[in-house]
Formats: structure tokens, C-alpha cells, sequence
């Protein structure tokens, strides 16, 4: 082979390069970013709509729906859209095909979003428009407390002095804090006092408006000079706002203190947070898709002291739910058992060679191999991660092979001739093409990851390179390097100690053994058929009680919990509620467990929830975040136990359990649950009907936990109904009405924002026009809200309608309408500009996919009304979806194998042969993953590709050589037995060093060790059947065809004899 002849004769050239690989290796190494895991580049927009007090149905038919049909029609390469509609806020996902761009998405979703102004409710503003895609997930939280300083100033600081602080850093986004109260110059109107002088709210929102303005004058040339000219358009201080003229009554002025009280305030809280029982404040710390985990919090951290120094007195910083500590301890677990597996894969070289020359040229080719890949996934772009580094530590076992096989043959050949060099020239060339096809075999049942589609996609394909990229420059070193070095270092024959080694003695002893086995199952072929058959059939009947997930479960130590307390409850009610269950989780989670419990109450401010992942509607909803310390229960058995005592303790109350970690996160990609049963339909009652007879049957399917509806339709609402013609006698219209109405409920700072810079810390601070909450109390004194026709109103109605102007005076509500109580949507969800209602279940103490299964089934005789159509969503829909095409690549990857095997050896037979090592071991994958209660995800699935892989070069070894033995003029019967026990060597220790590889990674331990250890048991499984398959049914099958077939053999030999070529 050419590789073979330049290390032969261009020694130092092969020196160099190993050289070039080392260092590029290394310095790849330190480049490449660490992260849990790969780039998932799915490009979502976010849209956020935000218009206070506006219902959860008018957000949907006014502004939601007519956005959505708008993009829809006029933004390119949207895949789908999905809506959430609450009370004032509608926030608006669209999620873009793969490869579409993001930055022009977003420049069409921004223009089309302007235009539609023109057509939503007076007062809307243009929405908020981010980026997002799965990748995008909180990696630590900034508390922000003090037991001195109010909650506004606690909220003020973070939003306006910590943000800019930390957006410098890279790779880090950080939307407003979550909890503590908005720091606004609040006008705490008096609405008695407002009738008393026939004023309205709407009338201190225009004296705002003309009066605190900031407006420029101009310049002036003045002499020599030409100056600045500067007016009091805005007061330089609160008092001086209270000081502004409202109107002239009789005379007197009537300022804005006589009517309302200016102070510095803060807005309705809507949001409140506590860490650990105390209220508090924090900054969400995101990270972009592409930039690293543990270099975000590593720079946050390098910050932090320097902030506190610079902190107002009392305050106090400190970074808690830190996810960098989770993805630093399992990226160095990975490490750790690619470090021991390499470390036992050595041993045991050694052990079968007892040779220190030949066994520090075999692991020589592991590193060289490791940071050859590393080389080329930088060059890819792609990260260090546990799916990468899984890879590697996967591909560990098999860069042995290459070496080992090339060393073993040249052993071989050097017992059978005094020449040192013609033995490594000959050794080398043997094995080089079947080497090179056993490298393509496993190379080729990579294939079905090509397939992947979603989020699977992007976790396994990085894994798939890596595997591919150290196989390819494993067969390259072992062709290049270890020829060079067998070269250089055996230049003599050395003793190899065969007489003095009790292992290889007993390896001898073993062999011969293993060879008068072999010759009794090729001769009885019967027997090692059945056994085959019954070894395959286990397999079948195992497989049914293997359980189906799409990826290990991990114990990273967090529990997040929502709560949803009885429909309608104020924030102040669910605060409340959310002490007394704080208690009770500390009450199940001993106190040397828990590291921090935090409560995140209500809804943030509205463009956070284009980051913050929330099952959340109103002031009634909670977010429970509990982070454990390293040593700790399982985190499944606490959920157990919350789920239990909290159903008991608190049965007017709902919870139910959503991704904590950050692999759930990214694997979930927003929703709540694994499995989400989404109803789709016009006839918002019927779906609602639906959901709920959903929910009903699914509650009894065991396994399945935390069934729920996170929408709310009938949310209670207040109905304000205005008598037109009453209104239109007193001249006031509906606009007047619903403008009062909302300055007095949700403040003016929507229809009429205004703003007062404070001279202090030159923070512009919103002038808030509202009534105090606690003066609106009751429908009562609702109704006692003063309203005076806005002005130009009365003029133009009565020019419309040919009447005598009447003079504008002021109403109480009570006067022009009536109020009743009613329900409202309090939420309402879309998919595809349809509307839909979820019914959310989890999976405990079962697979994923057989809760998913026993849901299919008990729903299969459910028929939904007509115009409703159920759809499954999330994990369990990603699980079916991901294995179908992995079945599917799969069967085409055996394909590719054969008609390689084929083209190389010139014969259908011999492929057939060498492929039925592989149902035994698929068979020993089933055995280990059922004796070990490990479910078959796709990381299993990975572990049954590889060993696929590796049975079927295995096998090539032992076909190739019993072909060459025939072509000597052997028997079919006799060159296989020979075949096998020649080849038994380098089989068990290429079987022998997968497995020990993989034990570090099967045992499962350290930080998100569950994740890999499934890879692991599949291989170890599949090996050990699949080695023993190699080892007699392949022979034993050959044996027998060879026999009834005795002239077919390979055309390439006897091509090569005819043209009279060696």
C-alpha cells in the first residue's frame, strides 16, 4: 500500500507530520469552545406585543392573530409560529427552516410589524423583536439583595447600573430583573378630589403631557455670541411637578398636588421574588447559542467584585443556580473516563503483547489519533462538549484496533522470517485493505445520524463526526506511524518472552481450547446454529421490556416547580400560598440538602417573557427553582415525594414539575412537559371540553404525572357595560370612558408615556398617571371614578349630530354604566394561527415511550368533536420521529456495509457471512441495556451503531484470513478453524479494549454520568455476544457455505491470477 511505502522510506517525513498533528492537536484543544452541548442552531423570533390591561381575547383577535396571518404571508422561510395571548402581553414565536437568516427575518418581521400599527388598537406600540433559538437558556441567576434597601431601588440598580455592566461581556444577554418593584414617579391620583374640582384622570395625563415636555428652543446669536437657548419644559424636581397648573376654577388655581400625590414610587408589583425566604431581586444570566457556558460565567464572576465594590451600601451580589458547575464536573467526568478507559486499554495491550516497544506504539496512536480529531472538529466549528468528548472516548476502544491489528500481524510475520524489515512490509500490507473496509464499516453505520432531524440532529451529529474523524486518522497512523515506528524500533528481532510470560502461556493454552471448540461447532454446525437462533430470540422477546426514552434522564441537582393557585387570586393571596409550600419543601428536603430554593411569583416585565420560559398567566401563577447541594438524594425521588405531599396538603392548589436542568431545557426547547397533547380547534369551548376528557383518561395511565392544562378559559373579569345613549346626553363617548378607565387601573404610561430625569443618577424614570390600588377596592368605588369628556369630543359630536353644544361637566361611572361579573379567556394559545389548548403529562417511574405508547392506545377510541384535532408535541413526538429515521438510516447503512463488503470482496457470499455476526450482537446490546434497567434512547441506539461497527470488521479480519488460507489450498473447513484461531488474538483484544474503554462510561458516575452510561452498557453488551458470534458462528457459517458453494470464490484473486499478477 502507498501509506505503508512512504513510512518505509520517508521515516522523518512520518516524524514531522506526527509532530504537526501533536501541536495543531493541541492548540485546537485550547481554541475550541466548552460548553454541555453542541450549537443547536433551530433560529426562533421572538415577537412581544405589549399593551397594559388589554384582555387575554382582544391580545388574540386585535393584535396576535392579525401579526400572525402578517408574517405568515409576507416573511420567508418560516417552518411554524406558535402564540401565547395573557392580559396585556402577546408573545409571538416563529421558528425559521434551517439555514435561514436570522438577520433578515428579523428586519421583515420588524417591517411588517410597523405597518400593522395602523390597523391594532389606539395606543399600540411597535413590538419587541429577539433573537432566540434552543441554546439560548439561563446558566446562572445575579441575586440582587439587602435587608436595608427598598425593592424599587434594589430593582432600579439592576436594571440600570448591573445590566450595563455585564452586557460588555460576550456571549451574555441579560433581559430587566425579575421581581422587586419598577421604580416610577407615581401621580397617585385622588379620584374625589378630581370630582370635587370637575377634573377627570385624563385631564392630569394631559397636563403632563403639555407641561413636563422636553423640547428644544433653539439658538440665539446675542452680541458676540451666539448661545443655547434653554426653557423649564420639564421640573428640575418632584415638587416641581406637583407644582404644575391642572386648571383655572374661579380664578384659583388648581395644581396637580391638590389632586394627586407625586412621589417617588414604584408601579403595581406584578412580580415578586424570593430567595430563600427573603424578597429579593435577580438578573437572569443567559447565554447566546454560540458562545460558551463556562466562559460567560467565568467572566461574570472575574466582574462581580468590582461591581459590589462600586454597589451602593447594603446591597449585596451573589451568583446562585451557577449551571457551569454541572457542565464543568460531567465535561471533566468525561474526561476522567475517557482517562481511566485509556489507561485500562493500555493494560491490557500490554498484557496481550508483552512488548513495552509495541505496546507504547499502540498507545501512541491513541493520543496522535484523539487530537487528530480534535484538529478537524475545530476546523468544522464545532465545541467541546459531553456529546463530542463522548465521541472520542467512544472511539477509544477502536483506535486501538487499528494499531493493534498492524502490530499483531507484524509480530506474526516476524516469527515466520529473519528479514525485520520484509516482516513489517508484509505484516502492514496484510492487513491494510481489511483494515481499511472494517474503517469505512464502522464509518458507514454513522450513516443513520445523517437522518436525524431537530434537536437530535444537532446533539448526535457532532458526536458522529468525532468518531469519524479519530477512525479515519487512527487507520491513517497505524498505516504511517506505527510502520515507521515498528521499523525504527525492531530493527532487530526481539524476544518476546513467550516461555516466561504466564499470560501468554495461558492465551496459548486458551487458544487451543478455543480452536478444538471451533472445530467441534464447524463440524456440528447444528448446535451453534440453535444457540445462534436462541441467542437472537432472546433478543426478540427482550426487547418489548426494554423501555423507550429519547434521552437519559440526569440528576443535576435542580427541581423546578410551578404552582397555580385558584383562578384569579391576587399576588399578594399567592404569595401566601407559595410561604406555606416553601415550608413544606424544606420540610421533605433535609436542610443539608438544599443550597437555595428560589420563588418566582406572577409575571415579569413583559419583554422577559421573550426569555423566561414560564407556564405562567397572572398574578396567580408561581415558579418554584430548588437547587441542591453536591451530595444529595436523587432528585426523582423528592419529585416523588413534593408530588404526593403536596397533592395532599394542598388540594385547591395545582402543581406540576418543568425542566430544572439545562439539558431538559435545551432538549424541550420551551415546552413544560415530554409529552404535550395539543388540542387544536376554532370553538375555544369545545377544545377546552376536549382537553379536559384528555385529562381525565390520561391521569389513570400509570407512569403519568402531572397532568395538566396550563391554559385558563374562564378567568373572572369585571364587565364595564357603558350606556351610549346616557354618555352621548352628558357628551362623552366610549373613548373617554375606556381612557379614564385604563389611566386609572394600568396607569398612563402606555397611551401617554412621560418621562422625568432624575438630576441624581440621570436615570429617565416614567411619570405615571394611576389610581392606588387600594382605593379601587370594590366595584363600589370603581364606580365612583370620576370622567369629563376629552377634549374636542363634545364639539364634534354635537357639530355630527346638529346639537347644541352642551357644557362638558363631570360623571361619575355610575352614571353612564353598569358592572356585572363574568369570565374571560385567561389565556389562549396558538400553533400554526390555529387556536390550541395543551394537556401537559410527565413521566415517573416508567419510559417515556411506554407511557406514550398506553396514552396512544387510550386514546385510539376517542373520537373529538368535529373541527377538533389532537396533535402530539414535545419529547415523546421528537422520540418517535428521531427513531423512525433511525431505523430508516440504519437498514441503509446495513446496505452501504454489504455493497462495500462486496465491491471488496468480489463475492455476495462473503458479506453475508461477515453481516450475521451483527443480530447476536444487537442481541447482547438488548441483554445488557434489560439487566441493567437502562432504557434504548438514542445514546443506547449510538452504542448499537457502534457495535454493529466493530462485530462486522471483527468479522472481516476473520473471513479475509480464511480466504487467504483457502487460496493456499486449504479447505473451506479447515481455513476457517484456522481463520478463527489465527484472528483470535487480535479480535479479543479489539473486543477487549472497547469493553474496558467503555467501563469508566457504563458505571455511570460523576456529573451527568447517566447521560453517556447507557453508550457504554450497549457496547459492553454488544461486544460480548457479538465477539462470541464473531468467533464461531462466523467461521461455523463460512465453513458450511464454503462447502456447499466450493467454486465460488474471490473474482479479485482469480482476475489477478489469470493476468498473471501477484
Amino acid at each position: 500500500m502507498w501509506l505503508v511505502r512512504i513510512a518505509m522510506k520517508r521515516p522523518f517525513t512520518i516524524f514531522v507530520l506526527s509532530a504537526v498533528i501533536l501541536i495543531a492537536g493541541i492548540l485546537s484543544f485550547f481554541r475550541m469552545r466548552l460548553d454541555i452541548f453542541p450549537t443547536i442552531d433551530i433560529p426562533v423570533v421572538n415577537v412581544v406585543w405589549n399593551y397594559p390591561g388589554l384582555s387575554a381575547l382582544d391580545m388574540e383577535e386585535r393584535i396576535v392573530l392579525i401579526a400572525e396571518r402578517a408574517y405568515s404571508t409576507t416573511v420567508n422561510g418560516i417552518s411554524r409560529i406558535e402564540s401565547e395571548s395573557i392580559n396585556g402581553t402577546g408573545l409571538i414565536k416563529v421558528y425559521f427552516h434551517q439555514g435561514q437568516s436570522i438577520a433578515g427575518a428579523i428586519a421583515q418581521i420588524n417591517a411588517v410589524s410597523e405597518t400593522l400599527l395602523r390597523i391594532a388598537p389606539p395606543g399600540t406600540v411597535p413590538p419587541n423583536i429577539i433573537q432566540y433559538n434552543a441554546s439560548n437558556v439561563p446558566i446562572a441567576e445575579l441575586e440582587i439583595g439587602s435587608k436595608t434597601v427598598s425593592e424599587q431601588k434594589l430593582y432600579d440598580y439592576g436594571l440600570n447600573f448591573i445590566r450595563v455592566r455585564l452586557f460588555t461581556i460576550p456571549g451574555l444577554s441579560t433581559p430587566a430583573p425579575f421581581g422587586g418593584k419598577m421604580r416610577q414617579v407615581m401621580v397617585d391620583i385622588n379620584p374625589d378630589r378630581l370630582y370635587g374640582y370637575g377634573l377627570s384622570p385624563n385631564d392630569v395625563v394631559q397636563t403632563l403631557t403639555a407641561s413636563n415636555i422636553i423640547v428644544p428652543a433653539g439658538t440665539a446669536k446675542i452680541g458676540d455670541q451666539e448661545v443655547d437657548i434653554m426653557i423649564n419644559g420639564s421640573p428640575a424636581t418632584l415638587k416641581g411637578l406637583g407644582k404644575l397648573p391642572v386648571r383655572s376654577v374661579q380664578g384659583r388655581i388648581v395644581r396637580l398636588r391638590d389632586v394627586a400625590t407625586v412621589h417617588d414610587g414604584y408601579a403595581v408589583q406584578e412580580n415578586i421574588v424570593r430567595v430563600n425566604g427573603h424578597r429579593s431581586t435577580y438578573l437572569a444570566i443567559y447565554k447566546h447559542a454560540d458562545a460558551s457556558t463556562l466562559s460567560v460565567i467565568q467572566r461574570v464572576r472575574k466582574i462581580l467584585p468590582m461591581i459590589q465594590r462600586f454597589s451602593p451600601p447594603g446591597i449585596n451580589l451573589k451568583l446562585v443556580f451557577d449551571q457551569s458547575v454541572f457542565v464543568k464536573n460531567a465535561l471533566l467526568d468525561v474526561l476522567k473516563e475517557a482517562g481511566i478507559g485509556t489507561v485500562l486499554v493500555s493494560l491490557m495491550i500490554y498484557l496481550f503483547l508483552r512488548d513495552l516497544r509495541s505496546s507504547f506504539i499502540v498507545f501512541l496512536s491513541i493520543p496522535l489519533s484523539i487530537l487528530s480529531a480534535l484538529f478537524f472538529l475545530n476546523l468544522t466549528g464545532q465545541s467541546l462538549n459531553i456529546m463530542t468528548l463522548g465521541g472520542l472516548a467512544l472511539a477509544i476502544g477502536m483506535l486501538v484496533d487499528d494499531a493493534t491489528v498492524a502490530i499483531e500481524n507484524i509480530e506474526r510475520n516476524r516469527s515466520l522470517t529473519s528479514e525485520p524489515l520484509r516482516a513489517v512490509w508484509d505484516g502492514a500490507n496484510q492487513v491494510a485493505v481489511p483494515a481499511f473496509v472494517g474503517t469505512m464499516s464502522i464509518i458507514i453505520v454513522f450513516f443513520p445520524v445523517i437522518l436525524l432531524k431537530g434537536v437530535s440532529q444537532f446533539l448526535y451529529t457532532p458526536l458522529a463526526y468525532a468518531v469519524v474523524f479519530a477512525m479515519l486518522a487512527s487507520y491513517v497512523l497505524s498505516r504511517t506511524m506505527v510502520v515507521t515506528l515498528s521499523m525504527m524500533l525492531h530493527r532487530e528481532r526481539a524476544s518476546r518472552h513467550e516461555e516466561t510470560s504466564l499470560f501468554l502461556r495461558g492465551f496459548e493454552a486458551l487458544r487451543g481450547r478455543y480452536e478444538k471448540v471451533l472445530r467441534s461447532a464447524v463440524t456440528h454446525p447444528g448446535r451453534t446454529m440453535g444457540l445462534s437462533g436462541l441467542v437472537i430470540g432472546l433478543f426478540l422477546l427482550l426487547l418489548p421490556f426494554v423501555g423507550l426514552d429519547f434521552f437519559p434522564k440526569t440528576d443535576a441537582g435542580l427541581l423546578a416547580l410551578h404552582m397555580r393557585a385558584p383562578v384569579g387570586s391576587r399576588i399578594e393571596v399567592t404569595d401566601e400560598y407559595a410561604k406555606e409550600v416553601e415550608r413544606t419543601l424544606r420540610s421533605i428536603i433535609p436542610p443539608d440538602e438544599i443550597d437555595s430554593i428560589d420563588v418566582n411569583l406572577g409575571l415579569p416585565v413583559y419583554y422577559n417573557l421573550a426569555f423566561y420560559q414560564t407556564d405562567s398567566i397572572g398574578p396567580g401563577d408561581g415558579d418554584f427553582l430548588i437547587s441542591l447541594k453536591k451530595r444529595h438524594h436523587s432528585v426523582f425521588m423528592y419529585e416523588k415525594r413534593i408530588r404526593e405531599t403536596l397533592a395532599q396538603k394542598f388540594p385547591e392548589l395545582s402543581f406540576w414539575f418543568k425542566p430544572a436542568d439545562i439539558i431538559s431545557q435545551v432538549l424541550d426547547f420551551g415546552l413544560s412537559a415530554p409529552i404535550d397533547i395539543q388540542v387544536e380547534g376554532r370553538d375555544l369551548e369545545a377544545s377546552d371540553r376536549t382537553a379536559r376528557h384528555i385529562r381525565q383518561i390520561v391521569r389513570n395511565i400509570p407512569g403519568a404525572v402531572d397532568v395538566a392544562i396550563p391554559q385558563v378559559l374562564h378567568y373572572p373579569a369585571l364587565f364595564v357595560r357603558t350606556d351610549r345613549d346616557n354618555a352621548l346626553q352628558v357628551g362623552m363617548t366610549q373613548n373617554d370612558v375606556a381612557t379614564n378607565l385604563l389611566v386609572s387601573l394600568a396607569s398612563s404610561s402606555l397611551i401617554a408615556p412621560n418621562y422625568w430625569v432624575n438630576p441624581k443618577n440621570t436615570v429617565n424614570y416614567i411619570v405615571a398617571v394611576q389610581t392606588p390600588t387600594e382605593q379601587i377596592a370594590s366595584p363600589g368605588e370603581l364606580t365612583h371614578l370620576p370622567l369629563r369628556p376629552g377634549q374636542g369630543s363634545l364639539t364634534n359630536i354635537s357639530a355630527a349630530l346638529a346639537l347644541p353644544e352642551p357644557a362638558p361637566t363631570v360623571q361619575y361611572l355610575s352614571n353612564i354604566a353598569d358592572l356585572r361579573m363574568g369570565t374571560i379567556p385567561g389565556s389562549i394559545s396558538h400553533y400554526t394561527v390555529q387556536r390550541v389548548e395543551d394537556v401537559l403529562v410527565n413521566v415517573q417511574g416508567r419510559s417515556l415511550g411506554s407511557v406514550y405508547r398506553d396514552i396512544r392506545k387510550a386514546l385510539a377510541g376517542y373520537t373529538p368533536p368535529p373541527g377538533t384535532i389532537l396533535r402530539f408535541r414535545g419529547q415523546s413526538a421528537e422520540m418517535i420521529d428521531s427513531f423512525g429515521h433511525f431505523g430508516l438510516g440504519l437498514i441503509l447503512a446495513a446496505l452501504l456495509v454489504y455493497l462495500l463488503l462486496v465491491m471488496n470482496f468480489q463475492s455476495f457470499l462473503d458479506p453475508f457471512i461477515i453481516l450475521m455476526s451483527v443480530p447476536a450482537g444487537l442481541s447482547g446490546v438488548a441483554l445488557a441495556l434489560f439487566a441493567t434497567h437502562t432504557t434504548l434512547n438514542v445514546e443506547s441506539a449510538m452504542g448499537a451503531i457502534m457495535v454493529v461497527g466493530v462485530a462486522t470488521a471483527n468479522s472481516i479480519l476473520v473471513v479475509t484470513f480464511a480466504n487467504d488460507l483457502r487460496g493456499e489450498g486449504l479447505s473451506a473447513t479447515e481455513a476457517a478453524i484456522r481463520g478463527g484461531a489465527t484472528r483470535l488474538r487480535p479480535v479479543l483484544m479489539t473486543a477487549s479494549a472497547m469493553i474496558l474503554g467503555m467501563m469508566p462510561m457504563a458505571l455511570g458516575m460523576g456529573s451527568g454520568g447517566e447521560q453517556n452510561a447507557p453508550l457504554g452498557r450497549a457496547v459492553i453488551g454488544g461486544l460480548m455476544v457479538g465477539t462470541v458470534s464473531t468467533l464461531f458462528l462466523v467461521p461455523t457459517l463460512y465453513g458450511i457455505m464454503r462447502r456447499t458453494i466450493p467454486n465460488r470464490f474471490r473474482y479479485d484473486e482469480i482476475f489477478r491470477k489469470a493476468l498473471g499478477h501477484d
